[in-house]
């Protein structure tokens, strides 16, 4: 029973293997015309033989129906060769085309032995003849279908055979067993290359199926390989193929679009005072927001670290406030755990083709105008423009002259004194370092050091103003204390301290004159480096000032954190002494600089009433303009020469403090 469902199954196509029904659909849309074409050949031929001796109803009126609904059918395939049929379509069809191949062979065997008691021998030998060629001939063009090809073979043959056998004529009984055993050898032939046939196709669905599952698996590695895992958005690789896929479609028109740099601001220290797991909570949550921004004109990627992109294709004149939309999206609070932070984004925009042509330049425009917005408009939207174009080719200039300065010649140490202020007396210089460049003339700290920290000159330019700072000092008379600034790069390299270090050694000088200034933007994510540096420095006998104190965001947390000696409170709340909160804010940095038993040093000190101001709080040291400006190590001698010297006791972290050099004002 079993057997015989599985045979009924497979003649009526089974459902099963759908991918061969396709095939099977394929290879008959060619084969089947031919099949028609040959039945209305050989019965046009056959009713031409029978025409005078049979009926006319028999060679015309009953064979024109047969040929019209067999040319209707030979056109229906051959329109249908440009059509694809899905697996349960093609599944009825070859069931439609089964029945209908047997429902033809019934008409035409019915009409063909009709016409077989009419004529002579040789009429008669004809139809035999037509029923035979044909049975085999539809076989062949059946041949994909064997199904089609069995019932074929079956509704012609044993009709053809009994109908011979009841006629007891021995040639023709003979001729009908022939056909029929060649027909049975003919579907095992069939049958065979049909197995053949399936296994082949199974095996091309097979090979159809691993191939889309590789390219399933190739497109799902394709994708996260642009995806950021942290935040799930689109990474730095998807970003620059996105713009440059844009840009080469909009080649020829040259449309503009836009494309911006987002950088969150507070980031660092909220990541550095919970920790890092907080921190990829906090930018987890960060692109769950930026993700709700998307849509089919903006494309946002997360390039690294706390840093953003996006690709803006609508309107341009949109693009300013898409920016801030970003920001503002961002600047909203998150709830982290327990915990509810607040954070900010700062956005710099360019726009192609103006600031540039290609993705790269495009990105590096739009950081700079990021640069901008974070040092000038913090939280804001900075587009790019010819200014900053002017400011990065003057950039490149100083980057160059840089590379191919001779420090040692064209860099010198200005020295600023830092003022006892009740005794009106200098206990030591803070020193600034100037160039003269040959090729550009003087350029400004605030824009060659930049410059070097990102070009990698920095520590050797370092360890040149270290160098000529200590040994200048030391030809001044006295124990003249050494204040000297460190950069980021500096805080967080290893190796320049211990160079720093190695010169103190070598020059001879006591390390505990010596004072290195940091600031808290130059301590903010590095700080386990800048924690190992200042331990060394420590160690060595050198003091640490944290330098423009109150401008941050942390500066007490700080405090507590670094082994700090000495607090320089920003020139800011000088110039606005008269404000009562600057005043209350300078006393409580005062009170707490002595409970924390730290120097305290005001800086930015420029008219007589400032001092007065400061001499009322009980400040006791101070440095700025009111005083002296920045001058190079001759002057100073010079200016030392003139007034004398008077020796004096150490300086200490206490109130007292040497008087050391007598200065006028």
């Amino acid at each position: 029973m079993k057997k015989i469902r599985n045979f009924a199954r497979w003649m009526m196509i089974d459902p099963r293997h759908p991918e061969i029904a396709q095939a099977q659909y394929n290879e008959l849309k060619f084969q089947i015309p031919a099949l028609y074409a040959l039945l209305m050949v050989n019965a046009i031929a056959v009713s031409y033989t029978h025409y005078s001796a049979a009926p006319f109803y028999l060679t015309v009126g009953v064979l024109a129906p047969i040929l019209l609904f067999t040319t209707y059918r030979m056109l229906t395939w051959i329109s249908a060769r440009n059509v694809v049929l899905g697996p349960e379509d093609a599944i009825r069809k070859m069931r439609k085309t089964v029945i209908l191949a047997s429902l033809v062979s019934v008409i035409y065997i019915t009409w063909s032995l009709s016409l077989d008691s009419y004529g002579g021998p040789a009429e008669r030998g004809h139809v035999a003849l037509f029923i035979a060629i044909t049975v085999i001939g539809c076989i062949f063009c059946l041949m994909n279908l064997p199904q089609a090809a069995i019932m074929v073979m079956l509704i012609v043959t044993i009709p053809y055979l009994v109908h011979y056998i009841g006629q007891n004529q021995d040639v023709y009984i003979a001729i009908a067993m022939n056909i029929f055993l060649v027909c049975l050898v003919i579907l095992q032939v069939l049958l065979s290359g049909y197995a053949g046939f399936c296994k082949l196709i199974r095996s091309q669905t097979a090979l159809a199926a691993k191939q889309k599952e590789t390219e399933l698996l190739a497109a799902e590695n394709e994708r996260l390989a642009q995806t950021d895992a942290l935040t799930d958005l689109p990474n730095r690789r998807y970003f620059f193929a996105r713009v440059d896929k844009h840009i080469e479609d909009v080649k020829e028109t040259r449309a503009a679009f836009a494309v911006g740099v987002v950088d969150l601001d507070r980031f660092k220290p909220i990541n550095d005072t919970h920790g890092h797991q907080l921190g990829d909570q906090l930018l987890a949550a960060v692109g769950d927001r930026l993700k709700q921004l998307m849509g089919p004109d903006l494309h946002i990627c997360r390039l690294g670290g706390d840093e953003f992109g996006f690709l803006f294709t609508g309107d341009p004149e949109e693009a300013e406030a898409v920016g801030q939309k970003i920001c503002d999206a961002v600047r909203q609070p998150y709830k982290v755990g327990d915990l509810q932070v607040t954070i900010g984004a700062s956005c710099g925009i360019a726009f192609y083709p103006d600031g540039g042509t290609n993705s790269h330049v495009l990105f590096d425009h739009s950081d700079y105008a990021l640069y901008t917005a974070k040092t000038t408009h913090r939280g804001s939207v900075t587009l790019y423009s010819h200014e900053h174009e002017n400011q990065i080719r003057s950039d490149r200039a100083i980057e160059s002259a840089l590379q191919h300065a001779d420090m040692d010649a064209e860099f010198e140490v200005h020295f600023q004194p830092i003022m006892a202020l009740p005794e009106q007396k200098i206990i030591g210089f803070e020193a600034l370092a100037r160039w003269d460049s040959p090729v550009l003339g003087r350029v400004s700290p605030d824009m060659f050091i930049p410059i070097a920290e990102r070009t990698g000159l920095m520590q050797p330019l370092t360890l040149c103003l270290f160098n000529k700072a200590v040994r200048q000092i030391m030809a001044l008379p006295g124990s003249l204390r050494l204040s000297f600034n460190l950069s980021a790069q500096d805080v967080s390299s290893i190796a320049t301290v211990v160079e720093l270090i190695a010169a103190i050694k070598q020059h001879g000088i006591d390390a505990r004159r010596i004072t290195v200034e940091i600031t808290e933007t130059s301590v903010i994510g590095c700080y386990d480096a800048a924690a190992v540096s200042f331990a060394m420095l420590r160690e060595a006998g050198i003091r640490i000032a944290l330098d423009d104190f109150g401008t941050g965001y942390s500066s007490l947390g700080y405090l507590h954190r670094l082994p700090i000696d000495c607090v320089k409170i920003d020139r800011s709340f000088v110039a606005s002494i008269d404000d009562t909160v600057a005043r209350g804010v300078i006393t409580s940095i005062m009170d707490l600089c002595r409970s924390m038993n730290l120097v305290c040093v005001i800086e930015g000190i420029e008219t007589a009433d400032q001092v007065a101001v400061l001499e009322s709080l009980d400040c006791r040291f101070g440095q700025g303009y009111f005083f002296c400006k920045p001058m190079p190590f001759d002057a100073l001698a010079a200016s030392a020469n003139e007034t004398g010297l008077v020796e004096g006791y150490a300086f200490s972290s206490q109130a007292d403090t040497t008087i050391l050099l007598h200065a006028s004002r």
